[in-house]
């Protein structure tokens, strides 16, 4: 009963996430979403409860996924959960780079639990939550890239 950890800052969760998210459900009998607390090299737009919330809610159309926050080292969050691997999403070559890295270092970390990369769907190949933030910010139309309750959060924070 293979579980996969699928860690994140998802500020806030988009199509792109969802499409991994889905595509992982169909390879692991079960994927938790962990949504990562507090990224020191990020900003956030959203505390941590409103990002589980709203991945939560774009999520329950998978029973096999459930959500979370977590703490600390990706892969300690991995053993509590019992998975045996981590997901990750690659849209260009960049991604590659700074994915290797962090799967060798959670494999010197935890030899036992395997990365897992699966390349973005062509339709999202552009997309990261930064884009996404910023557009919706300068007014434009996100509606073709994150579920109505991430568009409508995201108009909220803007007014």
């Amino acid at each position: 009963m293979p579980i996969a950890l699928y860690p994140g800052s998802f500020d806030p969760i988009h199509n792109g996430h969802i499409d991994i998210a889905e595509r992982a459900a169909r390879l692991f009998d079960r994927v938790v979403v962990a949504v990562y607390d507090s990224p020191s090299s990020k900003r956030l737009l959203f505390n941590t409860e409103q990002r589980v919330e709203l991945a939560r809610q774009t999520l329950q159309h998978l029973p096999t996924v459930q959500v979370m926050a977590y703490r600390g080292l990706t892969v300690d969050v991995a053993h509590q959960v019992g998975a045996t691997a981590v997901v990750r999403g690659l849209r260009a070559t960049s991604d590659y780079e700074y994915e290797a890295q962090l799967a060798l270092t959670n494999k010197a970390l935890a030899p036992e639990i395997d990365a897992v990369m699966l390349i973005t769907s062509l339709q999202y190949a552009y997309l990261s939550a930064s884009i996404l933030k910023e557009v919706a910010a300068l007014g434009g139309d996100i509606s073709r890239w994150a579920p109505p309750v991430v568009v409508e959060a995201l108009l909220n924070v803007q007014r």
